[in-house]
C-alpha cells in the first residue's frame, strides 16, 4: 500500500511517469529506470519512518519491481529515517535521495503453470520485531551454531532456486512435455509422480520437481531448528501440521510459512490451476481460510481493468490545488 500510495502521488504530479500494467520499463538518460529507483527510495523512506526501523525493504523493492532475487540495501541509506534531529521530511527525502543504494533486485519467478496460494489461519499472527530480536541474540549468543544453521539454510535457499531456475529452462526448451508433466502431476500425490513419465525429457522434469521439494523441506527444516535455538515459533507446530498435510496434497510442490514465519500467514506452491487443486478444501478443514490472491510477477503499474480507477482518476483531475 505504501508503495502504491507513493508511485500515484508521484506518477500524478509529474515526477515520474508510470506506463499501463504489462508494459516493461526503460531507462531514461539518467540511467533511473523510468522513475521506479525515485519511487523505491521514497516509499522504503515512508515505510521506515511509519515502521519506526529500518527492515530488510524487500516487501517494497518487490512492491516496486515485481518478483525477484532480492539482497538487501545497506541499513544506513535509510539512517535519517530514524534520525530525530531531522526535522522536516523534504529534508530526510533529499539525504536518502543522494544515498548510494547498493541493493540487489534480480528479476525471478515462478516457472509457467505454477501457482502460488496464500492462506489465512486465523490464529492472530505473531510479532516479527520481538521474533526478529529473539533470533539475533540467539546469533549474539551462539554465533558458531548459528553461523552453521545460516550457511545450511542459505545452500538450501541457492538450491530451491536452482531447482526453479531449471523448471523455467524446461518450459522453454521442451514447452509441450514441461505442459504434460505439470498437467498430469497436477492430479498426482509427489510420490506417483515419476511413475507418469515414460520418456527422458519428462523424467528430467519430474526429477527437477522432486529436487525442488527436497530442497524446501531443507528450508524448512533449518527454520525449526532456528526457531528451535532462538525460542521463538518460526514454523509453530500448527503450522507443521497443516504444512505437512499440503504437502501430501495431489499437485502441491510445496508449501510453508512466509516472511518471518510464525502464525501470521501458509502459503503453497502447486502445479497447474488453484480451480483443480484439492488444496482449498484440505485448508478449509483445517480452518486455514484461501485468500483470493495470486503472485503478480510485474512492480508498480497504472491499472485499467478497474472501472473505480477511471471514476477516481476523472474526479482527481477536477480538483484545484493552489
Amino acid at each position: 500500500m505504501t508503495t502504491s500510495v507513493v508511485a500515484s502521488l508521484l506518477h500524478y504530479l509529474g515526477a515520474v511517469s508510470i506506463p499501463l500494467s504489462g508494459n516493461k520499463y526503460t531507462e531514461n538518460g539518467n540511467g533511473i529506470n523510468s522513475g521506479l529507483d525515485l519511487v523505491h527510495a521514497i516509499a522504503q523512506s515512508a515505510h521506515c519512518i511509519a515502521q519506526g526501523k529500518i527492515g530488510s525493504g524487500f516487501d517494497v523493492s518487490s512492491a516496486v519491481y515485481g518478483s525477484q532475487k532480492y539482497v538487501r540495501f545497506s541499513p544506513q541509506v535509510l539512517t535519517s529515517t530514524q534520525d530525530s534531529s531531522w526535522r522536516r521530511l523534504p529534508e530526510i527525502v533529499s539525504d536518502v535521495l543522494k544515498q548510494k543504494w547498493d541493493h540487489e533486485n534480480k528479476p525471478f519467478s515462478l516457472p509457467p503453470f505454477l501457482t502460488l496460494l496464500l492462506g489465512e489461519p486465523g490464529t492472530g499472527g505473531s510479532s516479527t520485531p520481538s521474533m526478529v530480536g529473539s533470533v539475533k541474540k540467539w546469533q549474539n549468543s551462539d554465533p558458531t551454531t548459528s553461523q552453521e544453521i545460516w550457511q545450511k539454510l542459505a545452500d538450501s535457499n541457492s538450491l530451491l532456486e536452482l531447482q526453479l531456475k531449471n523448471l523455467n529452462k524446461y518450459s522453454l526448451d521442451h514447452y509441450d512435455s514441461y505442459k504434460h508433466v505439470i498437467t498430469a502431476c497436477s492430479r498426482l500425490p509427489y510420490n506417483n509422480w515419476i511413475e507418469m513419465v515414460s520418456d527422458q525429457v519428462g523424467e528430467l522434469i519430474v526429477k527437477s520437481l522432486l529436487a525442488t521439494r527436497e530442497a524446501f523441506l531443507q528450508i524448512r527444516h533449518f527454520l525449526c531448528e532456528m526457531g528451535k535455538n532462538a525460542g521463538v515459533p518460526i514454523e509453530p507446530e500448527l503450522q507443521t501440521q497443516i504444512l505437512d498435510l499440503t504437502m501430501e496434497t495431489e499437485g502441491v510442490l510445496f508449501a510453508g510459512v512466509p516472511g518471518a514465519g510464525g502464525f501470521d500467514a501458509v502459503f503453497a506452491v502447486i502445479l497447474g490451476d488453484a480451480n483443480h487443486n484439492p488444496i482449498i478444501s484440505t485448508w478449509s478443514s483445517r480452518g486455514v481460510l484461501p485468500l483470493l490472491v495470486g503472485e503478480d510477477p510485474f512492480g508498480v503499474c497504472l491499472e485499467t481493468g478497474d472501472p473505480r480507477a477511471r471514476d477516481v482518476s476523472s474526479a482527481i483531475s477536477s480538483i484545484t490545488i493552489s
